[in-house]
């Protein structure tokens, strides 16, 4: 199963693949860098901010910077911490991008909301493309 993130909100596209997954069916997701967060923009980045300061540089916990990367991160707390929640995780795909691929799009219709982009958040994190 192929799902195009663009302009679909994060939290929503997790549950929806974290489902997939558990079902036991394999799941490719493109455009991770178009994937929308809703909320106050500069609030947004200060969260993700404070994420990437718990721990220390050394021994962690570390918290990724690329897009698809950060996906991968916000559907594995939506699955178990067991066995069957890791090999789950293990059929996820997550691409910047589109890789010549076409999906189908689980986008919602966004209506005069305060949004940021993963795109956005990661560049505030220290990512360079």
């Amino acid at each position: 199963m192929i799902i195009d993130g663009k302009n679909a909100v994060l939290g929503r596209l997790a549950s929806h693949t974290a489902k997939k997954l558990l079902a036991g069916d394999e799941v490719t997701i493109i455009n991770a860098e178009r994937i929308i967060v809703t909320g106050r923009p500069n609030d947004i980045k200060n969260k993700y901010l404070k994420f990437k300061g718990i721990g220390s540089p050394q021994h962690g916990p570390f918290f990724p910077r690329q897009p698809n990367m950060i996906v991968r991160r916000t559907i594995r707390g939506m699955l178990p911490k067991e066995k069957k929640g890791r090999a789950a995780f293990k059929k996820l795909r997550v691409y910047t991008g589109t890789n010549g691929m076409k999906g189908e799009s689980i986008a919602t219709k966004l209506i005069k909301t305060n949004y940021i982009t993963i795109e956005e958040v990661s560049k505030t994190l220290g990512w360079h493309k």
